[in-house]
């Protein structure tokens, strides 16, 4: 009887927290289908508000702009950080502490923060704000992420594969595309798919470093919400969720579950 009464608390309380992270997002997506343009009005489902947010001229700019500084920053950070993992992974040196400990720095530093060194880092360099600068201070906190997902999966990884290769005399470019690639790649494509979910939903650091022509998505949301709530900022946000959402899953799909036994 106890062990039950600690389950049935246990779930309680669980549904509890998740009804209070995810209960205000059900209702975003809810009212989103509203006729109404008062969102504490519910007089009717509609798809208007999404054949509205479709045509509009701006937000298709700013979903490009979106796209594209997310695309850049993803290939680029996830090419740096796959990199920085395996040699962090590989090679023994006498300071690999100390970078393993600044690779958490963008992590832990409040983004408000990052946001604004970066903004005094473009303006001593004497570079304009725009898409170049965005795609640069999106580089910047997304290359941790990649190195510590892509880190965990080489961390579980057999070595004695590798090991293997190279007694059959392959040379370190044979081990690496044959044996080192092919097993890192599933942490690989979730690094990737964090720094895109990252980039694409990223507002402080953006705010600070955004230019001219280079408004994106979640900027042009807060824009509108200055302007007044509409029900087009529930459809775009609805929108925004679902794609954050699958690539979050889609991540958490290709993580490494460290269930490889590295001395079988």
């Amino acid at each position: 009887m106890r062990r039950n009464w600690r389950s049935a608390s246990l779930f309680a309380y669980s549904g509890a927290i998740l009804a209070f992270l995810y209960l205000p997002l059900v209702i975003l997506a809810l009212y989103s289908f509203n006729a109404s343009r008062i969102n504490a009005v519910w007089s009717g489902f509609t798809l208007d508000w999404y054949n509205s947010l479709f045509h509009n001229r701006r937000v298709i700019e700013a979903l490009i702009n979106s796209l594209v500084i997310a695309s850049i920053s993803t290939l680029v950070s996830t090419v740096l950080g796959t990199t920085a993992a395996i040699a962090l992974n590989r090679y023994q040196y006498k300071y690999k502490a100390v970078i393993n400990g600044l690779l958490y720095l963008p992590i832990l530093i409040p983004e408000i923060v990052m946001g604004l060194s970066l903004l005094v880092l473009f303006s001593q360099a004497s570079l304009p704000l725009g898409k170049t600068t965005l795609i640069l201070a999106h580089i910047t906190f997304c290359v941790s992420f990649v190195v510590i997902t892509v880190g965990a999966r080489l961390e579980g990884m057999r070595h004695d594969l590798e090991e293997a290769a190279s007694d059959l005399y392959a040379t370190p470019w044979q081990t690496f595309r044959y044996i080192t690639f092919p097993l890192a790649l599933p942490g690989i494509i979730a690094g990737a798919l964090i720094a895109f979910t990252l980039s694409i939903d990223d507002f402080i650091i953006s705010f600070f470093v955004a230019g001219p022509n280079s408004t994106t998505l979640p900027l042009y949301i807060y824009a509108m919400v200055k302007r007044g709530i509409s029900p087009e900022i529930n459809a775009l946000s609805t929108l925004m969720m679902c794609a954050t959402i699958s690539l979050v899953i889609i991540a958490q799909i290709l993580q490494p579950q460290h269930t490889s036994k590295k001395n079988d």
